[in-house]
């Protein structure tokens, strides 16, 4: 448990989720890690968290699209830490639209979160890593999103699309450097089921929306070779690893955790021949918090129940 010992870590987007694991599985090897977020109270509880498991952490509210946030929160944290080797960003905003329906306001605001959010972490992460004299590693979060086209996804795939070639680039300028960038990209994750697609799972009564892009649980499951969705402890290893001297030679790399998705031949249809119910998956999934099982996610929400 000491990969990353002596290491000082920030996070930017830390819920419980995503952010708040990779927070948590970061400081479990060793780091000392300085929690960001626009919500202060979400930064606030994820430190709360990894220090009630005895390891060393600390909450800041700061918007990772903002330039006088970024540099603050990183000057803070070498303030109190002496140092930084490791910047993780997930942060973003989410629009989806038909491309004729698009909003100007929304492609900018994703557009310029996802971009803006990796220049300045990377910007002012690499200047505090030169500055103290590590050899640095930088992780962005991607998404699927970032490979493929998606309909009703175009502000999203072309946002996720710029941080990846954003990420190249800047492993390119900074690896003479000694500092290392590189990304990870999920699918749609397992926490998904319960809480953007709760809904879906557990309500017999529940629609399909009207969208040219909509497609349900059992149609992506069906897609997925390892027929699992990745959970947030997946992403949480894989920052470890690139977080760790372990990727000392790896830059401009991304790493699919996808349960084998992005791989897979495009017309072959895992589910057609390894056939799993998306209720009955339901029903072997934990939910967890900050990479931890809390309990059966249908004892949590409910048994779901037979369409009418």
């Amino acid at each position: 448990m000491d990969r990353l010992q002596n290491k000082v870590a920030i996070v930017f987007g830390a819920g419980p989720n995503i952010g708040g694991t990779i927070a948590h599985f970061l400081a479990r090897e060793g780091a000392k890690v300085a929690v960001s977020d626009i919500n202060v109270d979400s930064a606030e509880e994820t430190a709360e968290f990894i220090r009630g498991k005895g390891y060393e952490a600390f909450g800041l509210q700061g918007n990772a699209r903002d330039d006088a946030d970024v540099r603050r929160i990183v000057e803070q944290t070498v303030a109190r830490y002496g140092r930084l080797d490791v910047v993780v960003n997930m942060a973003g905003r989410v629009h989806w639209s038909h491309v004729l329906d698009m909003k100007l306001d929304d492609w900018n605001d994703a557009v310029g979160s996802f971009a803006t959010a990796g220049l300045l972490t990377t910007q002012h992460g690499a200047r505090a890593m030169r500055a103290c004299g590590a050899n640095g590693s930088i992780i962005h979060i991607m998404s699927t999103a970032a490979h493929f086209g998606e309909a009703d996804g175009a502000c999203y795939c072309a946002a996720k699309a710029a941080l990846l070639n954003f990420a190249r680039s800047a492993a390119m300028d900074l690896g003479p450097l000694g500092i290392r960038v590189n990304t990870i990209t999920p699918c749609s994750m397992e926490h998904q089921l319960w809480t953007t697609m709760r809904d879906e799972m557990f309500d017999p009564n529940w629609q399909e929306p009207k969208r040219t892009g909509f497609y349900s649980r059992q149609e992506y499951l069906d897609q997925m070779p390892l027929r699992r969705f990745p959970r947030a402890a997946d992403l949480a290893w894989a920052a470890v690893f690139l977080a760790s001297d372990e990727s000392i030679c790896m830059t401009g790399a991304d790493i699919a955790v996808d349960g084998g998705l992005r791989h897979k031949y495009p017309t072959w249809t895992p589910g057609r021949h390894y056939p799993l119910d998306i209720r009955d998956y339901a029903r072997s999934v934990q939910w967890t918090r900050y990479g931890e099982e809390q309990g059966s996610l249908t004892e949590w929400l409910g048994e779901p129940k037979p369409a009418a």
